[in-house]
């Protein structure tokens, strides 16, 4: 493979000026510029991303920890991330910590290995310490649907707790007074704090959410199937299910219309996340709107900026408020 002191020799100039070529630098002719990049062509030169990223201030590359790779939410991040790398020439790592303790720790270790100082980082596993050292650490770390107060300037999060009001007020405001959830079994921030929102819209509206109309599985549409197959099982009464998100939704109203309950006729369902999914279940879903895309765009930016130099600004946070997207599997009562 040939090397930069190749390039130099073979186009008759300085080290200097094919390192210049390479970084865009100046005091390079037009000419002598282009000759040096057909020579690079030509002897098929790819310049080491790790040593421009040296020259430039510039991270090469921006790190990516993911939950799952297979979830359409996480697609959705990394579709995000992508559109601020592609613009700023970045190469994308991504790793998956599947919600696990030491595969997200070990996640994070694999892109420090690459050498990478830009990150956005999506941890539920790891406790706020770890990655506290780890914003210490890496210049570019940026935690995504997360808050920690002690790195507030690195974190972009959704209010969950809001989220979940949302849920609730919008299915009370349409006259429905028995209420089933249908939440994540994962012991994380997101189910609780949704949970939370709903039980405070519940409690103002002066109504009741039993812990028996509660159900926990896996956050899937397999789940979604069986937390309302086991609400069923019980013979709970209700007229609406708020549900963790879109892929349990759409599993609950598999669920129901088995059991030859109408949806939304005799049963609402709601969703969260707004994913590709929610368009396309029957009947179409009504959830809330999870701007992912522009959340993890702005902790891609965010990453790149301060792996470049800059300084996170205190007493500042990004705070991002799901809105409600109204479909077809909610109807007033």
């Amino acid at each position: 493979m040939a090397t930069i002191k190749d390039i130099a020799q073979a186009a008759g100039v300085s080290l200097a000026t094919v390192s210049r070529v390479i970084n865009n630098g100046p005091k390079v002719g037009k000419d002598t510029r282009q000759r040096v990049k057909l020579i690079m062509e030509e002897m098929g030169y790819r310049p080491n991303a790790n040593a421009r990223a040296l020259v430039t201030k510039r991270s090469a590359s921006l790190g990516v920890v993911l939950a799952e790779l297979h979830d359409p939410f996480f697609a959705m991040l990394a579709h995000g991330v992508e559109t601020v790398t592609r613009k700023n020439n970045v190469q994308i790592l991504l790793s998956a910590g599947s919600i696990e303790k030491e595969t997200e720790l070990r996640a994070i270790e694999i892109l420090l290995e690459h050498r990478v100082e830009a990150m956005v980082v999506h941890s539920k596993a790891l406790d706020d310490k770890t990655l506290i050292d780890f914003a210490k650490q890496v210049p570019g770390f940026v935690l995504i649907n997360r808050y920690i107060p002690e790195i507030a300037n690195r974190c972009v999060w959704l209010d969950n707790v809001t989220g979940g009001r949302l849920m609730a007020e919008h299915a009370i405001n349409q006259g429905h007074k028995n209420l089933a959830v249908i939440s994540s079994q994962y012991r994380i921030d997101d189910p609780n704090h949704r949970l939370e929102g709903i039980v405070n819209a519940v409690e103002a509206a002066k109504l009741s959410l039993p812990e028996s109309m509660i159900e926990y599985a896996t956050p899937d549409q397999e789940g979604g199937e069986l937390a309302m197959q086991n609400l069923l099982a019980t013979g709970a009464e209700f007229t609406a299910v708020l549900a963790y998100n879109d892929a349990m939704a759409s599993g609950a109203m598999t669920m129901l219309q088995d059991h030859g309950i109408a949806v939304p006729e005799q049963v609402s369902v709601m969703g969260y996340d707004d994913v590709l999914l929610a368009k396309y279940c029957r009947p179409k879903l009504t959830t809330l709107r999870y701007p992912i895309e522009m959340m993890a765009a702005k902790a891609a930016e965010l990453a790149l900026k301060y792996a470049a130099g800059a300084k996170p600004e205190e007493g500042l946070t990004f705070k991002y408020t799901p809105t409600i997207v109204k479909r077809d599997s909610v109807v007033r009562v």
